[in-house]
């Protein structure tokens, strides 16, 4: 058992999937890893994610401090970037095997034949 700010968690794989669990945080991440985007851009590479989804999955991932908002308001129109957070960096390996699985999986997956 793991106790981390008055949270119980059974196991690491619990705490793990507490940052990275949720159906686009993984995704989202990924994406930073290549990089600061905007809004705007994440919404381009996710867009099977409704906006309110993706707006409270950046937000949680911002509140578990795996990424940083930076609003720049010296111009309209506002301008919001999302970036990986050192503690965020952490992860890039973690993500970059997700991703290679992903592709491996996928690789595999379109080249099996099903028969009914």
């Amino acid at each position: 058992m793991y106790k981390i700010q008055d949270k119980v968690y059974p196991c690491c794989t619990s705490l793990t999937m507490k940052y990275i669990g949720g159906k686009w945080k993984t995704v989202i991440l990924v994406h930073l890893t290549e990089g600061t985007k905007r809004y705007n851009e994440l919404r381009k590479m996710i867009p099977l994610a409704t906006e309110r989804t993706l707006s409270l999955q950046l937000k949680q991932l911002e509140e578990d401090g795996l990424i940083k908002r930076t609003v720049y308001t010296s111009k309209p129109p506002l301008k919001v970037e999302y970036s990986l957070t050192e503690f965020g960096k952490t992860l890039s390996h973690v993500l970059d095997e997700i991703s290679k699985w992903g592709i491996q999986t996928a690789s595999t997956l379109e080249h099996i034949e099903t028969t009914e």
